[in-house]
């Protein structure tokens, strides 16, 4: 069995340089921050080529400089069919708008009891930004955990509006 090689690029951006990487087929497979609790880092064998990324290169300099509102980039992620299914859901909270994990298990049919399994699959999300996880907040309106860093969950929910300017 031969392994697909993984591309890989970094982008500047005001949270820190971005790594993206990529499979053949151009679709995303992560973007992480540094020092992202479970972030990717450059591995052994991987092929640096900004290629691939010349849309999502632009689409996030669009939306960090709060001209893009929905990235438009094929993707590709891999997980348990749980965690594809909040995944999904993350994909459907619009700019500029927040929900619950609550929120986020009613949307894919999971009891309330799931909450902390919501949480987990939301942790593990491999496309910050791209895929808003930090849209996520507690029930009372906490800004709760971000593998990016509450800093930086701050940051984007500002530059969308969902937050006043401190």
């Amino acid at each position: 069995m031969t392994l697909e090689p993984t591309y890989w690029t970094t982008v500047p951006a005001p949270l820190g340089p971005l790594l993206l990487t990529a499979g053949p087929d151009g679709a995303l497979t992560s973007l992480s921050v540094p020092g992202q609790k479970g972030g990717r880092t450059v591995g052994a064998g991987w092929r640096r080529d900004p290629g691939p990324f010349r849309a999502a290169e632009e689409q996030l300099a669009a939306y960090l400089a709060g001209e893009l509102k929905e990235f438009r980039l094929p993707v590709r992620t891999h997980g348990t069919a749980f965690r594809e299914r909040v995944w999904a859901a993350l994909d459907s909270v619009p700019y500029g708008a927040t929900t619950t994990y609550g929120e986020i298990a009613a949307r894919i049919g999971a009891p309330r009891a799931a909450v902390r399994a919501v949480g987990g699959a939301i942790g593990a999300n491999p496309l910050l930004i791209v895929r808003p996880c930090h849209r996520v907040i507690g029930a009372d309106g906490s800004l709760t955990g971000y593998a990016g860093g509450l800093d930086r969950k701050t940051w984007l929910l500002t530059r969308e509006g969902a937050l006043a300017h401190p």
